[in-house]
């Protein structure tokens, strides 16, 4: 049985895989970092083969962890990934987590990004709503504090018969530019208040640098930091 002083030295490595890059960093059993964030390139095809060396590279250059949390872009139910649009399509339907653990002889635990990122950032009161502006639209709701999961909103109809995804991804900003972009996010942001009534509107991910509006004091620009800040409430009861 573990005592409580190695209960409170577990280090916990949290794993952010994006469309653009895979990130780690160690954390401590409160949450704060032990390591600084390291980074690679997404390895193009996104295979669940390459991303998966990817990480274990970024592993064994992490230093000590007893436990793993890992943000993974698509609907994620029981450690497995079921979608996986902006990745390899063999991602489908893979048990990430028990992958992972294998190979790294750790406990794994795997959420959709966007919920990982918005357990660092809500209060845990009322409606609060997470939407990240990547290489694709991560969105998460939580009620009260409790995670309504896989909402996967990114993949429906915005406007123009295109999805929030289509209109606001980093795709999307390439081709019209920044002022245009703010424009869409700006009824985007209009659309959603009056769609969930959310209390707080959170936007993360790594183009809200490109956020350029008047938001209201109920809406706030969190930062992409909290993608792996939020790996350590997946292990709190």
């Amino acid at each position: 049985m573990e005592s409580v002083e190695s209960n409170e030295n577990i280090r916990t490595l949290s794993i952010d895989i994006g469309g653009s890059g895979v990130k780690v960093m160690v954390l401590d059993v409160n949450g704060n970092p032990l390591t600084k964030k390291l980074r690679v390139e997404t390895p193009q095809p996104a295979s669940k083969k390459l991303v998966i060396e990817a990480i274990l590279e970024l592993a064994g250059m992490a230093g000590e962890f007893e436990r793993v949390s890992v943000g993974f872009p698509g609907v994620v139910r029981n450690g497995i990934t079921n979608t996986a649009v902006n990745l390899h399509p063999d991602w489908i339907d893979f048990d990430l987590a028990t992958a992972l653990s294998v190979l790294l002889k750790k406990p794994v635990k795997v959420v959709n990004d966007a919920d990982m990122q918005g357990l660092a950032a809500i209060y845990g009161e009322g409606v609060e709503l997470v939407i990240t502006l990547g290489t694709g639209f991560g969105s998460a709701l939580f009620v009260n504090g409790k995670l309504v999961p896989n909402l996967e909103m990114g993949h429906h109809r915005f406007r123009k018969s295109e999805t929030y995804e289509e209109q606001l991804g980093r795709a999307a900003l390439e081709k019209i530019g920044a002022e245009k972009w703010n424009k869409r996010l700006q009824k985007a942001i209009d659309y959603l208040q009056h769609l969930f009534n959310y209390d707080y509107l959170y936007i993360g991910g790594g183009e809200a640098e490109n956020i350029n509006l008047d938001l209201s004091a109920n809406v706030k620009v969190i930062p992409n930091i909290f993608g792996l800040l939020g790996g350590i409430a997946l292990w709190r009861d």
